[in-house]
């Protein structure tokens, strides 16, 4: 006698083992190289338009943009702008010359949710044909990092191809 068993993979058991996981199970923290801004990429003219959503960012410190023949990269850091401030000194106590240290940042009380990323980041965009450096103008508005790549599009006009039908 031949005895058939017919596996259900999403069955009551497997649905209720991983609704319960997620909820159960501890969430990562995200890996410095985890957290990339969102982009938008679009084509103006002639001209190669990237827009990067940086809010909170200080562009002059904390972004770089390079034009590496055909890649324009756009690195930089995401900070935690949040500050632990030190306990005040006790009454009567005297201050010390030497060096203070800084207090360990304490945990918090209850839970935590932190949807906002830190950390470093890196963005490359493929142009179409190599750039000059002096094409390339970047400005930063309302934590939004506009590039532009002048003239990258010229004479790349779009070359229509016939479609045939197999005999």
């Amino acid at each position: 006698m031949t005895t058939t068993l017919t596996p259900i993979p999403f069955g009551a058991l497997a649905a209720d083992r991983l609704v319960r996981d997620l909820w159960t199970r501890p969430v990562a923290p995200a890996q410095r190289s985890g957290y990339a801004p969102a982009a938008d990429v679009y084509r103006d003219g002639d001209d190669l338009v990237a827009r990067f959503d940086l809010p909170g960012v200080d562009p002059e410190r904390d972004v770089t943009v390079e034009l590496e023949g055909r890649r324009l990269v756009v690195r930089g850091e995401r900070r935690d702008q949040r500050v632990v401030e030190a306990p005040e000194a006790a009454e009567g106590s005297e201050a010390t010359d030497g060096p203070v240290e800084a207090p360990a940042a304490e945990k918090p009380v209850g839970r935590h949710i932190r949807e906002v990323r830190f950390g470093e980041f890196r963005r490359t965009v493929t142009l179409p044909k190599a750039a000059d450096a002096d094409a390339v103008r970047a400005s930063y508005d309302a934590g939004v990092l506009t590039v532009t790549v002048a003239g990258v599009f010229a004479g790349r006009a779009p070359q229509r191809i016939e479609v045939t039908r197999a005999a």
